[in-house]
C-alpha cells in the first residue's frame, strides 16, 4: 500500500478512537473546508441565463484553484439535489464564506452551500 494511503487510514483510526478539537489536531493533518454544493431555490433562469451563471461559476472555479484557494472542485454525475464539491484551502471559515458569496451560482441563488472543517494528511492527492 501506498505511505499516503497508509498514513490516511491510521489517521482515520486514530480519529475515530479520540475526541478531537482544534488543538489536538496531529501535526500530519491539515485543515481545509468541505464545501458541498445543492441546488438552490432559484433555478428558474432561462437557459442563456442559466449558461451565463454556469460560465461565471466555471470561471470562479478557476481563478480560486489559480489562487491556490480551492484544491478539488466538481459536480456530482447523477441526478439529486447534490450538485458538487470543493475543498477550499484557506486559513477560516470566514474566508470561504465570503469567497462562496463571490460565486455567480451562488449568489444568484442556483446553488446553496454547506460549509464543513475537514481534516486530511498535509499533502495528501487522489490518483
Amino acid at each position: 500500500m501506498k505511505k499516503s494511503v497508509k498514513i490516511f487510514l491510521v489517521v482515520c483510526c486514530w480519529l475515530a478512537a479520540v475526541e478531537t478539537d482544534a488543538q489536538s489536531v496531529p501535526s500530519i493533518l491539515k485543515q481545509y473546508y468541505f464545501v458541498l454544493l445543492t441546488k438552490g431555490p432559484n433555478r428558474s433562469q432561462d437557459s442563456i441565463t442559466a449558461a451565463k451563471i454556469q460560465n461565471g461559476h466555471l470561471t470562479n472555479i478557476n481563478k480560486l484553484h489559480s489562487e491556490g484557494k480551492i484544491d478539488i472542485a466538481g459536480p456530482f454525475a447523477d441526478e439529486c439535489d447534490w450538485r458538487g464539491i470543493f475543498i477550499f484551502n484557506v486559513s477560516t471559515q470566514e474566508e470561504v464564506e465570503q469567497l462562496l458569496k463571490e460565486d455567480p451560482a451562488i449568489s444568484s441563488g442556483r446553488l446553496n452551500f454547506t460549509i464543513h472543517p475537514w481534516l486530511s494528511p498535509k499533502n495528501a492527492c487522489l490518483k
